[in-house]
């Protein structure tokens, strides 16, 4: 059994197939946090807790005459405020009487088999696995409050699972401050931060900060989980590396305003709290209510950063994401954004599905533009009807044109966001978060729906039914352009404000079911001005989403390589764009581009009635390339190659089908040098006893000097690797010229 409970020495055992995870229970009823991290064996590891006298840390009443057990040194499993533990915790309460403190003892535990839902929330799905599921309650019996703390354990994926759950037993009400979803102390650990920050159009960037005696905060205000940190968390050995030293990650499945907080104590265990950020947070609870938390996915690795990605991308690409697409293939696909903007009619549009169609790709994606009184960014959101000038035969029309070509058909909305100049807005202004008597800030000139009404909520679910109705739909792009200010609801009287930002949550998700419910063929990309909304909540509902604004290939390889630390490459939405580029402006080689963009889910963002006839033909290879090589890519195991010591020469990535007998091996030179350094890789999973031959060779490359171009088919066909050489010695290839020059390898085991 992955759970186990020892009675006598009162210790909680959560075992994996290569980590484990210990909790017990202390004389005073406080449940402590003792051990993560590789199998020991079940070995009681509370002889890792040292109780030490510390100045200014109290201790709790029953054992004051013990002052080396202080709450504010004592490694909680779920840390509170107000009863001593002085650093960062997990929940905050206001009861009645004014008071604010919670202090919870141990009262039960049970454990049931399998994966339950999160009642309005995304998770982690059961599906085949063998879970089982932890439920621990700890009480406040002063305040009459229940804390259900809850773990999934997925055995055979080495992931472990936490929420919580707050419940009201008293008869008086109480106001929630702060309800994280886990919290944890790591004792006697020297580690690394490692988080991925960003900003619109260059998210998820990867900073590495060591660890000192402060308070790190990685978090989001927006109502999203944003461009600028995502809610996903490394922490690490000080000399970890892709394939060494140990590594914590913990990521948070939820969408909106997050915390991440991290703190080195007095004594240096470090405390990591995760979860709904607490800031503009308040939940009334009256008696016998609760509160659900997200759930976060935790993960360990003793073998570097890799293995703990590997770990994220399974469960994810197996548990989080609908399974309805998990193996499904999904098609190359022409965007009309960057290729027409706002300006295009059903003439254009047609021309653009009969070059798409020319060129081999697959399906045509109409973004925004098509709906309303759209004809820039000022208007018509919210008016989810088809604008008729532009488009005379509707929607039908251009679907069934694709459809005809053997084509499918995509359509882009923006949901949760309404237009001042709108028919929706003019009808009903109070759907819109705004405080009273006061204008509202702008973004892109929009204002946010209130996603916390149920009104709202069917309203746009039966104005994008008519839509999904009227023509044969294969996928949907959904949007959120703008972040949340002035978040307050209509709907709500004033001591219950600081619910909107999660009840905005709660109704996004509850659209994003129904229309999962009633449209199951429908695949739906999500995107939030590309990337501001990268999570685990989304792709519980989406399988991809669009991985930034900003498709530069070059930005792109930055972008791609940190959302992949903790998310797989099958939902990164990546396309090949319009050289100069739309974003910055710099030329990029179209074989680049695509190589690049072939490491996520594939398609194209330009116009191609631009393209010459060569590169319609070229576009026709890449599509056949990346088709023969799905399957590999998609699901094949990743690696990240090159390093930040390399990666101002060349950037390098791998993937590894499951049985190791082929791989595909990606490089881009962004730093081409007059008598060049040799570009040298070490390749990685590849069967040890297996022997290997390059299978085929993709690169843009056409004119280099003869001594430093790619080997010819002829000559690659004479060698043979062991899989051991191409490990161990690593591959050195010729020296690659030009702009931004590039090569794609195929490798095949005989």
């Amino acid at each position: 059994m992955a759970i186990n409970f020892n009675e006598k020495k009162k210790i909680f055992f959560l075992t994996t197939k290569n980590t484990e995870y210990q909790m017990k229970i202390n004389e005073y009823d406080m449940l402590l946090h003792t051990y993560y991290g590789a199998s020991v064996g079940k070995t009681d590891m509370s002889y890792l807790v040292r109780e030490i006298d510390r100045g200014f840390s109290g201790n709790p009443y029953e054992g004051r005459d013990k002052r080396g057990i202080s709450p504010d040194t004592l490694p909680f499993e779920y840390s509170t405020y107000g009863a001593g533990d002085f650093r960062v915790n997990a929940a905050g309460v206001i009861l009645s009487n004014g008071s604010r403190t919670m202090d919870l003892r141990y009262k039960s535990y049970s454990v049931s088999e399998g994966k339950k839902e999160l009642s309005g929330l995304p998770y982690v799905r059961g599906e085949e696995d063998n879970v089982q599921m932890l439920e621990i309650i700890l009480e406040d019996k002063t305040a009459n409050i229940e804390v259900c703390l809850t773990y999934g354990v997925f055995e055979e994926k080495d992931i472990i699972t936490r929420s919580a759950m707050i419940k009201n037993n008293s008869d008086k009400p109480c106001q929630l401050t702060k309800a994280a979803s886990m919290s944890m102390d790591l004792l006697h650990k020297k580690m690394d931060l490692i988080h991925f920050h960003g900003r619109h159009a260059m998210e998820r960037q990867v900073e590495r900060v060591q660890l000192t005696h402060d308070i790190h905060v990685v978090g989001s205000k927006r109502g999203t989980s944003s461009h600028h940190n995502n809610p996903f968390i490394i922490l690490c050995d000080h000399d970890a590396t892709e394939n060494n030293g140990e590594c914590y990650g913990f990521m948070l499945v939820y969408s909106g305003n997050h915390a991440e907080e991290i703190e080195v104590d007095q004594a240096g265990s470090i405390r990591v709290v995760s979860g709904i950020g607490s800031e503009g947070f308040s939940w009334l609870l009256n008696k016998d209510e609760s509160f659900v938390t997200p759930e976060i996915i935790m993960a360990y690795s003793g073998n570097g950063l890799n293995e703990l990605s590997y770990l994220y991308h399974r469960i994810i690409r197996e548990n989080v994401c609908p399974k309805e697409f998990r193996d499904v293939k999904r098609p190359v696909l022409i965007n009309n954004w960057e290729g027409t903007y706002f300006n295009f009619d059903e003439k254009s549009l047609f021309e653009i599905v009969d070059a798409g169609h020319e060129a081999g790709i697959e399906m045509f994606v109409l973004d925004d533009g098509w709906f309303g009184k759209r004809d820039d960014d000022n208007s018509g959101l919210g008016d989810w009807f088809v604008n008729d000038r532009k488009l005379p035969g509707g929607i039908t029309k251009i679907a069934e044109h694709a459809d005809s070509l053997g084509m499918k058909f995509g359509l882009w909305f923006e949901p949760e966001m309404v237009n001042e100049d709108s028919d929706l807005f003019r009808t009903h202004p109070d759907w819109a978060l705004c405080d009273p008597d006061r204008k509202p800030v702008m973004g892109r000139n929009q204002l946010v729906l209130d996603m916390s009404r149920k009104e709202v909520v069917d309203y746009i679910f039966e104005s994008m039914a008519k839509v999904i109705d009227s023509a044969k739909i294969s996928y949907i792009k959904w949007d959120f352009n703008r972040s949340m200010a002035n978040i307050y609801s209509n709907a709500l009287p004033a001591d219950r404000q600081g619910e909107v930002a999660h009840r905005f949550m709660l109704g996004t998700y509850d659209l994003l079911s129904r229309i999962r419910k009633n449209y199951p063929e429908i695949m739906m990309e999500g995107c939030s001005g590309g990337g501001g909304r990268f999570d685990a909540g989304i792709l519980f509902y989406s399988p991809q989403i669009w991985c930034s604004d900003n498709s530069e290939a070059i930005n792109r390889l930055k972008i791609q390589k940190g959302t992949g630390f903790g998310y797989p490459v099958s939902t990164m939405g990546s396309h090949v764009s319009a050289s100069p580029n739309h974003q910055n402006g710099r030329e990029v080689p179209f074989i680049t581009r695509a190589i690049i963009a072939m490491s996520g889910t594939f398609g194209y963002e330009l116009d191609p009635r631009k393209l010459s006839d060569e590169e319609k033909e070229e576009i026709k290879k890449e599509v056949s390339l990346f088709n023969r090589y799905y399957d590999l890519i998609q699901r094949g195991r990743y690696f990240r190659i090159s390093n930040e010591k390399t990666e101002d020469y060349f950037t390098s990535w791998q993937f590894v089908s499951g049985d190791k007998s082929e791989s595909l091996v990606s490089l881009v030179v962004t730093d081409v040098r007059a008598n060049p350094e040799i570009p040298f890789i070490k390749l990685q999973g590849l069967d040890p006893e297996g022997e290997y031959v390059i299978d085929n060779i993709f690169t843009s490359v056409t004119n280099a000097p003869e001594e430093a171009g790619i080997k010819s088919k002829e000559e690659k066909d004479k060698i043979r690797y062991s899989g051991r050489a191409l490990m161990n010695g690593g591959l050195a290839l010729d020296p690659l010229y030009g702009v931004y020059p590039s090569v794609q390898i195929h490798l095949k085991r005989l």
